[in-house]
């Protein structure tokens, strides 16, 4: 009887662990490849929420790569004006807009803007975040404790050093790359 009972807390033990590692991954398929994400739920709970609920109820699909710099960052997630698939979709206009929902409170951490890391991008008021985020491509520490840092890829960053570079100084992108879906694994 011990050995039964032993065996299904070892089973639940397992299915726990299971899905709590798969709330916490993303896919974020690009052209060139699937990145993998983990999500940093303890560290910026609002961020990796509002994060989940755009991708998987699709609202990141199509969205654009509309500031790209090489050596820094490659910033998405304008899903007003930034989504290819939108008839919103305007070039000249991504990066300014965000989602229907309402900005988000800064939960600035002390993890380091490193290579792979996904932050929250927003405007000079901290608490403006909204559905913009970047992938940095190198260190940034000039951006450490200044953004929100919700995630990292942990799977593919090979295909996020494949997104098309926009200009060296504004990082504006002609032809961009665009999110191809982007969902809880």
């Amino acid at each position: 009887m011990k050995k039964k009972i032993y065996l299904l807390i070892l089973f639940f033990s397992l299915l726990n662990t299971k899905t709590f590692a798969q709330n916490k991954l993303m896919i974020l398929k690009l052209t060139y490849g699937d990145v993998e994400i983990e999500l940093y739920q303890d560290k910026a709970p609002n961020h990796v929420k509002r994060f989940k609920e755009l991708a998987d109820s699709g609202k990141y699909d199509g969205v654009v790569f509309h500031r790209v710099i090489d050596g820094f960052m490659a910033q998405t997630g304008d899903v007003k004006f930034g989504n290819s698939n939108n008839e919103n979709f305007n070039l000249s206009l991504a990066g300014t807009g965000g989602s229907d929902l309402p900005n988000l409170k800064a939960e600035f951490t002390d993890i380091a803007h490193t290579r792979g890391i996904i932050s929250a991008a927003r405007s000079a008021d901290p608490d403006s975040a909204n559905s913009q985020f970047f992938i940095c491509f190198d260190s940034a520490p000039h951006l450490d404790r200044q953004y929100s840092v919700f995630g990292k890829v942990i799977k593919g960053m090979e295909f996020v050093d494949k997104i098309k570079k926009g200009e060296p100084n504004s990082g504006s992108v002609s032809e961009p790359d665009k999110i191809i879906s982007l969902r809880s694994k």
